[in-house]
C-alpha cells in the first residue's frame, strides 16, 4: 500500500516511535513494528518479525500466514535471504523480482508458491548468534523502490531502538519475578526444613540441576505444592 509522502515520513516515523515506546510488553512491541511497516512502506503487502538462531527460525510477528509460511518455508529448506543475512551480518536485502530470483533454489519455488512477488528484509537486532529481522513482502514483482528500501531502513532504525528498549523491560520484569519467585520459595524450604538460607538455595538449585528444569520453574513448583524433589536429603 502507498507509504506516507516525503514530507510526511519524519512525522510518521515520530509518531512510531512514540507509539512503540508506549507498549505494554515486548510482544505488543513486535506487533506494532510490522502494522507500522505495513503502513509506512511503500509497496508493503506483508510484514512479519523472525529470529534465526542456530539455524532456527521462528516467527515473532507477522501480519498474515504468508509471512509466517515464508518463514517455514526457509527453516525447511535450510536457505534463504535470512539466513544469508544472519551469516553475513547483512542489514539490508532486497528481491525485485522472486520470479527470477535463483540464489536458493530450495526456498525460492516455496516463496513462488506462496504468492511472494517481492521481498525486503532488515536486520533489527544480533546478539550472540540469534538474529532478528523484519521482512517485507509484496505480492506483486518489482514494486519496492530505492525510496522502498530507504523508508524501510529508517522505519527498522527506529523499531531497533523501541525494540531493545521493550527487550531489556521484559528482561528486567523477568529477573525481578524469578528473583520473588526464588526469595518465597527459599523461605518455603527454610520454614519446612528448618535450614539457614544459603542452605534452601543450595537446595533448590541442586533439584533444578538434578531434574533439568530451569530454577525458576523448581522455585514455582515449591510456591504452589510446598514440596520438592530431595530437599529433605538436600538438608541433612
Amino acid at each position: 500500500m502507498p507509504g506516507p509522502g516525503p514530507d510526511d515520513l519524519a512525522t510518521a516515523l515520530a509518531s512510531m516511535s512514540r507509539n512503540l515506546l508506549a507498549q505494554e510488553t515486548l510482544q505488543d512491541t513486535l506487533d506494532a513494528i510490522v502494522h507500522h511497516a505495513v503502513k509506512l512502506v511503500d509497496g508493503c503487502d506483508v510484514a512479519g518479525i523472525l529470529t534465526v538462531r542456530r539455524g532456527q527460525v521462528a516467527t515473532l510477528s507477522a501480519t498474515d500466514d504468508l509471512a509466517a509460511e515464508s518463514d517455514k518455508a526457509q527453516s525447511e529448506a535450510g536457505e534463504g535471504p535470512c539466513f544469508d543475512a544472519t551469516w553475513r551480518r547483512q542489514e539490508v536485502f532486497r528481491i525485485e523480482d522472486m520470479a527470477t530470483e535463483d540464489r536458493w533454489p530450495a526456498y525460492v519455488p516455496k516463496a513462488r508458491a506462496l504468492g511472494i512477488g517481492s521481498m525486503m528484509g532488515f536486520m533489527l537486532f544480533t546478539d550472540d548468534e540469534n538474529l532478528g529481522a523484519l521482512n517485507i513482502y509484496a505480492r506483486s514483482s518489482n514494486v519496492f523502490t530505492e525510496l522502498s528500501e530507504q523508508v524501510g531502513w529508517l522505519l527498522a532504525s527506529h523499531a531497533a531502538v523501541g525494540l531493545a528498549n521493550a527487550r531489556k523491560d521484559a528482561q528486567l520484569k523477568e529477573a525481578i519475578a524469578t528473583r520473588q519467585d526464588i526469595g518465597e520459595a527459599i523461605g518455603i524450604v527454610m520454614e519446612r526444613y528448618k535450614v539457614q538460607e544459603e542452605q534452601a538455595f543450595a537446595v533448590l538449585k541442586k533439584a533444578s540441576q538434578d531434574s533439568n528444569i530451569r530454577l525458576r520453574e523448581v522455585a514455582r513448583t515449591v510456591a504452589q505444592t510446598g514440596e520438592i524433589p530431595g530437599a529433605r536429603s538436600s538438608s541433612r
